[in-house]
């Protein structure tokens, strides 16, 4: 029977739905939870794996860390500086003044970017003496010697970039200071990066 609509009557007619519309309805909604179900292995392996999500961020116990003692440890990759410096490296890196810096930016994920590179923007906030760096040279990503240089910081000795005991840029041709990583004490003796 097929729809008609008279002049004098209000309303059209419409055909009752019959058995071949519900077949076509559950047809495709079985055919759209096929798919679904057909397509989740592709998107979930899209999902990053365990190891990356492992490196995503460290935790690293300092209690055993003396003063004075860099300890290098591994995040997303890449190496980080944990040092715990002395009293005196502590008091040099803060008589710098900005003027004297090659790279006025704190380089520092924890702050605001337009942060100065001021030795408390660059330390662990109230824990002085804790600095944690990236351990990646800015120049071409060299891996630098800590406790050495002319500054008293971190040494690349591939080109000769020289960075202070806030690893601030001081000579050489790397462009900016050592990042530091996004990073939050939890207690005294642990620290989590990322």
């Amino acid at each position: 029977m097929t729809a008609t609509h008279d002049a004098h009557d209000p309303q059209p007619v419409r055909a009752e739905p019959n058995r071949r519309d519900f077949l076509y309805l559950t047809t495709g909604a079985a055919g759209a939870i096929g798919a679904g179900f057909l397509a989740w292995p592709f998107i979930a392996q899209m999902n990053p794996d365990a190891a990356s999500l492992a490196l995503a961020s460290t935790e690293v116990d300092v209690s055993q860390i003396a003063e004075g003692q860099a300890v290098t440890v591994k995040w997303r990759g890449k190496p980080v500086f944990v040092w715990n410096r002395t009293k005196a490296q502590v008091e040099e890196a803060k008589k710098v003044e900005l003027a004297q810096l090659p790279d006025k930016s704190a380089r520092n994920e924890n702050l605001p970017s337009d942060a100065p590179a001021t030795d408390v923007n660059r330390a662990a906030k109230d824990k002085e003496n804790w600095l944690i760096v990236v351990g990646v040279c800015t120049h071409l990503g060299c891996v630098p010697i800590s406790n050495s240089g002319d500054f008293g910081g971190f040494l690349c000795p591939c080109h000769g970039s020289h960075y202070d005991s806030a690893g601030r840029i001081r000579r050489g041709p790397a462009p900016e200071n050592l990042h530091v990583p996004p990073y939050a004490f939890e207690g005294d003796t642990k620290i989590k990066i990322g």
